[in-house]
Formats: structure tokens, sequence, C-alpha cells
């Protein structure tokens, strides 16, 4: 800055500073000789010198403070509008940090997940093993969104992601849900008889927990006000393209043990069709 706007800046300070010191001892004077007159005044009680004393100090409080405020105004606006740049500066170098906050907030306030929750969030998947205000740490599951293997990866997301990306949370706490398995077959095999095998798969597989299965989605029928899906094992049939069918197989398991679940499923299913051939 040149030094011509610097002596500008400093003539500018020191008279509203001489403004402001002529204004105080002008209001100090005022103030002095009201009082007096209000104390030399035989009209009036003690209790209403009082009150009248109070009323003037006040008032001259409030003067000067307004005064202040219209000799230093446009002081002040210059000082706002740097403030407010500030402000706006701040914002921006920070945007990231912040949202990052308010995803934390958000996660706690909406407890959305949890440790030992399983989710999936912009192509992240796994279990949640630690979170803190800015990030969240996953035991990553995969590969890809079909399997169900511990990859020995561990994956961190900022928690902003939380504002720009759907959740899905695969657990909604309860320990037995329903999963789908796809499997293709092509259109000029026995299709009826691969379907048949792979349902009846699935009714042995899934047998031994079924009741259990059936109470868990009473519960959830319950608590979320919903008619809650059969867990009995079924199977839609899906033409993806010419010549290719896709069998998905919906399937009730344990929460900690969907893998182990669909790999027996599948297993039974290719020695069925193996023998059938």
């Amino acid at each position: 800055m040149p030094p011509s706007e610097w002596f500008s800046i400093d003539s500018s300070v020191t008279l509203d500073g001489l403004k402001s010191l002529i204004l105080l001892l002008t209001l100090i004077m005022i103030r002095t000789l009201a009082v007096r007159w209000i104390a030399g005044n035989q009209t009036l009680s003690m209790e209403s010198k009082r009150r009248w004393v109070v009323t003037t100090r006040n008032s001259v409080v409030f003067a000067f403070l307004i005064g202040l405020v219209i000799i230093w105004a446009h002081e002040l606006q210059a000082f706002a509008v740097s403030l407010v740049a500030l402000a706006a500066a701040m914002v921006l170098a920070t945007k990231e940090l912040i949202l990052c906050w308010s995803g934390a907030a958000l996660r706690v306030g909406g407890k959305v997940y949890a440790v030992g929750d399983r989710i999936q969030i912009a192509g992240y998947r796994g279990v949640v093993l630690d979170h803190d205000v800015f990030a969240t740490k996953l035991l990553e599951i995969g590969p890809g969104q079909s399997a169900h293997l511990y990859t020995g990866r561990v994956t961190f997301f900022p928690n902003s992601l939380l504002f720009t990306n759907a959740l899905v949370k695969e657990n909604p706490e309860q320990d037995y849900g329903l999963y789908t398995l796809t499997v293709p077959v092509k259109h000029d095999e026995d299709w009826q008889r691969a379907e048949q095998t792979l349902l009846e798969a699935a009714k042995l597989e899934c047998a031994p927990f079924m009741d259990e299965a059936a109470r868990q989605m009473k519960l959830l029928e319950q608590a979320n006000l919903l008619e809650a899906p059969s867990p009995e094992p079924r199977i839609t049939i899906q033409v993806p393209e010419f010549g290719k069918i896709h069998f998905i197989l919906r399937f009730p398991a344990p929460d900690r043990g969907r893998s182990r679940i669909e790999q027996a499923i599948l297993r039974r299913y290719l020695i069925g069709t193996t023998t059938a051939n």
C-alpha cells in the first residue's frame, strides 16, 4: 500500500478518535449539569431524584454509543466487509472438514450405523471397525458387491460422503435377513428342472433355522408396522438378454452366516444338476 494511503487512513482514524473524545466530554458535561440541577430541585422527592439521576446516566451512555456508531460507521462498514470476506474464505477452505463434522453429527443423531454393522456407500463395502468425527474405518468385504468374504484390506472413507451418497445397511439390527443369489442358466437347458433343483437346495439348507427366521420377520413387521415378506425361499426368473436366463433366489440366512449358506446352496444345486445330466 502506498504511503499516501497509509497517511489517509491514519488521518481518518485520528479525526474519528477526536470526534469521539469531543462527544464523550460533551456528554459528561451535560450529565454533570443535569445531575446538579436534579439534586438542587427542591420540588422533587428523594426517590424521584434517584430515578431521574439513573435515567440521565443511562440516556447519556445510550447517546454515547449511538454517537460512536455514527462517527465510526464507515470504519465499521469496512471492518464488516473484511470480516465477511474472511468468514467466506474460511468456509471455502474448510468445506470438507465442516462436511465431515456434519456427517459425524448425522451418523450419531440419526443412529445411521455403529461398530460391527455391514454397510455399503459410494462403492465402499465392509464391516465398520471404527469411526470418529472425520472418517469411518471398514474391513472390506468382497470382491465386488455379490461376494461376502473378507478381503483383508481396510478402507477409510470421509464422513462427508453421508451427504452425497446413499448408504445401504446390510444387517438392519436383526439376527436373520433375506438375501438374494443370482444363478445363470442357458435357455436351451432344462431350466425347469434346474429351477426345481435350486429351490430344493435352498429349502434343505435353510430348514434348520426357518422357524427362527419367520419369528424375526414377525418382529420386524411389528417394529416397523409393515407387512414383512415370507422367509420361505422363492425364485423369480429374469431374461437379461436373448439366450440367457437368470434365476434370482431369495433365501433367509443368519446375519453372520450368509456366505456359508449361499455356498452350501450353490454346491447342493451344482451336485443336483450334475447328477441329473
